[in-house]
């Protein structure tokens, strides 16, 4: 699923590990400059030991949608803000974010987001890859939500970038 973010010859961050092609790098990287702030879940919080305490790619702030405390032995210095529900992790994440773009992550997180009017675009990188089973890529969205026709389509390596406008 995300081959494409190692199979290429261009370093997408200081990691070393992130390696695209020009074409992903040319698209992925402005937008990635642009982010201030991530909301992301629980759960994505959990499956990365929340980053070490790091937000990933440069952002500068995380904010994590939970009905739960941070763990213990969190470090209270880590740029990582616990909030219980979408409305106010997007408020929280907008002001730190200032005059940067607010990311939110897909999931569960992503759908209420969306189904709550708080999302302006979607981001998607298509891979060719077929599940057979797993988590939506909105959770559970209750009711339907029309995109605009994309606004970008890019090949690159083993994916297909795209960008939506959400219809209001």
């Amino acid at each position: 699923m995300f081959d494409w973010l190692s199979s290429g010859d261009v370093p997408l961050d200081d990691s070393g590990m992130l390696k695209v092609s020009q074409s992903s790098y040319d698209y992925v990287r402005p937008y990635w400059a642009e982010i201030g702030v991530t909301v992301v879940g629980r759960h994505v919080f959990d499956m990365t030991d929340g980053w070490d305490g790091k937000p990933p790619s440069g952002i500068d702030h995380v904010v994590v949608v939970t009905h739960r405390p941070a763990p213990d032995g969190w470090d209270p210095e880590a740029p990582f803000h616990f909030v219980d529900g979408v409305e106010a992790a997007v408020a929280k994440a907008q002001e730190l974010a200032g005059d940067r773009t607010v990311e939110v992550a897909a999931g569960d997180v992503g759908g209420q987001v969306l189904a709550a009017g708080l999302v302006d675009e979607v981001r998607m990188d298509v891979v060719p890859v077929v599940f057979g089973s797993g988590k939506r890529y909105f959770g559970s969205v209750q009711a339907q939500h029309l995109l605009e026709d994309p606004d970008v389509v890019l090949q690159g390596d083993r994916v297909l970038h795209l960008r939506y406008q959400v219809r209001r």
